[in-house]
């Protein structure tokens, strides 16, 4: 899902629909294709390059917490949806931060990182371009290992500076869709098929 907007202290940012689907990658493991194509992410700054869809594919099944930060209360958020997701379809442990909420579908709202029970593995960011830098600052600061920018976020200046701190940038995607996508469980428009299959779940 794309950035949210001010109303849940975020804003857009010129994203582009959730549509989308895997780029080639010999080395990554099969998944469902979906017709459409990625908007292209920030490549090679200062050293740091998109993680592959394997890269991303392990990503997701060595985490265990997801912290979104900028979670809105509100259901027509993109954080709310995105939310309501992983709740529902994954084995994430989810942590809503957002100092204008006190809860988010019905779990507490924490008002930053630092305030949250633990290390997130993930931090799936909300938040207006302009505050990324301060948001890199915050996540290196609790020792969260992966940055996830959503759809229509993506920072050459974040990506670098995480990139030289050993923190693992991903940008300009959803959270949402990769987790389906991998388990086949996205449509063209990005929302669940509820097709059944045999594939197994990529967490």
């Amino acid at each position: 899902m794309s950035a949210a907007d001010p109303g849940s202290g975020t804003a857009p940012a010129g994203a582009v629909g959730d549509t989308g689907s895997l780029a080639a990658d010999p080395a990554a493991p099969a998944a469902p294709a979906t017709g459409a194509q990625d908007a292209p992410p920030v490549r090679d700054a200062g050293g740091w390059t998109p993680p592959t869809p394997g890269q991303r594919l392990s990503i997701l099944r060595r985490s265990r917490t997801v912290a979104i930060l900028g979670a809105s209360n509100k259901p027509s958020r993109a954080s709310y949806f995105v939310g309501t997701y992983l709740l529902a379809s994954s084995d994430f442990e989810v942590w809503f931060v957002n100092p204008n909420e006190r809860e988010v579908l019905g779990r507490p709202a924490y008002p930053s990182l630092a305030e949250l029970p633990g290390v997130p593995d993930i931090v799936d960011v909300f938040r207006r371009p302009s505050e990324l830098g301060a948001v890199l600052d915050e996540t290196l600061a609790v020792g969260a290992p992966v940055l996830w920018l959503q759809l229509g976020l993506a920072d050459e200046d974040v990506a670098r500076r995480g990139h030289e701190a050993g923190t693992t940038v991903v940008v300009n995607r959803c959270l949402k869709i990769e987790h389906a996508r991998f388990h086949g469980g996205l449509h063209l428009a990005g929302f669940d098929t509820g097709v059944i299959s045999a594939r197994r779940r990529a967490r």
